[in-house]
């Protein structure tokens, strides 16, 4: 895509939600232990050391082994293109406070160091930890990005 728009484009709607959002993990082993049996996310399916997936409210979390997705699917019925991200990314979950406050004692019992918790200006309050594979994971209120 051409870093320039047209200056008219015919009208579309916004989308409406985030239906999934992706991590990159070169260990999916280790992933499956963060996010399935730490956090206790509902895993949907793992394919091999390509990916594992996990239901997150009515979105869904992929993780995705970078190795893996950056060549084509080699499948005509499901023609995903490459893709694939290194480095750590971000995410965050969105956790009422008191919820914050038992996950906090879960992962310190679990050995995991915090990076970081506080409260934004707006009072929300968020946690962040480092998954297996250096993402930085947050656990937040949704009124985080509330307008009002």
């Amino acid at each position: 895509m051409s870093q320039h728009l047209p200056s008219s484009l015919p009208p579309a709607p916004a989308p409406a939600a985030v239906l999934e959002t992706a991590l990159y993990a070169a260990d999916l082993d280790a992933a499956e232990a963060f996010y399935g049996r730490l956090l206790g996310l509902e895993r949907i399916t793992r394919a091999g050391n390509r990916h594992v997936f996990y239901r997150v409210g009515p979105g869904v979390l992929l993780i995705f082994s970078p190795d893996e997705t950056e060549t084509a699917s080699g499948t005509t019925t499901m023609p995903v293109p490459p893709h694939g991200a290194r480095g750590p990314g971000h995410m965050c979950f969105a956790m009422d406070r008191d919820g914050i406050a038992a996950l906090r004692a879960r992962l310190l019992a679990a050995g995991l160091d915090i990076d970081a918790e506080f409260d934004w200006p707006n009072g929300a309050h968020s946690l962040y930890v480092r998954d297996p594979a250096g993402n930085s994971v947050e656990f937040a209120e949704p009124r985080l990005w509330r307008a009002d």
